[in-house]
């Protein structure tokens, strides 16, 4: 994507009502306004509210967000000039209950208050397989004690991966810290009984990956 596409998307970014962009100052300092009130004051109405972690163009939001009409989504990225896509389609075709907010995924605990989560989507992550970058590996313990502040008590995660190292790392790790595995599946479009959702909406790397044949894992769960 040249620099000026990017910066026509950022500028555009900016006049979508579900757009919110904090600087990183204000999110660690707990003034995002929206903070503990994403229901009240951002959806305006007291549905659930569920997370896409790492959201990309924002596709898996989007779809959540038209097949649960009674459930508020937020997907999240630092990268806007990615998102531009989901939060432009949703203005377009008036879907209300689905906004971005532009940060880094390890403030996701200074975003949203304590309960306030009833759901969590990581889809496709960077497995970060190099040894050094396991700090930055989306569902390590320190992701998901973060993930475990801003939770309901009985709130769901959902991993979505074309990685089979990322879903085993995962799998692994929920046994051995006694953590609550409701379902895990190592391909998904094989195997009868993923859920819905998982295979009803694609992204587009989603599509490609299908087209090589690649299988797609599932696991949802709870952090005890």
């Amino acid at each position: 994507m040249g620099s000026k596409n990017k910066l026509k998307r950022f500028r555009e970014n900016l006049t979508f009502s579900n757009v919110v962009q904090p600087t990183r100052e204000e999110v660690v300092a707990g003034e995002l306004p929206f903070k503990g009130k994403w229901k009240t004051d951002f959806f305006k109405n007291d549905n659930p509210i569920v997370l896409e972690l790492g959201c990309g163009k924002g596709e898996y939001s989007v779809g959540l967000a038209q097949k649960f009409p009674n459930k508020n989504f937020i997907g999240i990225d630092i990268k806007g000039a990615r998102f531009w896509r989901g939060a432009k389609t949703a203005v377009e075709e008036n879907i209300n209950n689905v906004g971005f907010l532009r940060t880094q995924i390890e403030l996701v605990e200074h975003c949203f208050a304590e309960n306030e989560v009833d759901e969590i989507w990581i889809t496709f992550p960077d497995p970060q397989i190099k040894y050094k970058r396991t700090k930055h590996r989306m569902t390590n313990s320190e992701f998901l004690q973060r993930y475990k502040k801003i939770l309901k008590n009985e709130g769901i995660v959902h991993l979505k991966t074309d990685s089979e190292f990322m879903h085993g790392y995962t799998l692994g790790l929920l046994h051995g810290e006694g953590h609550e595995v409701l379902y895990a599946n190592h391909n998904v479009y094989r195997n009868e009984g993923a859920p819905e959702e998982v295979t009803s909406i694609q992204t587009f790397y989603e599509s490609q990956y299908l087209e090589q044949n690649k299988p797609i894992t599932y696991i949802k769960f709870k952090i005890k």
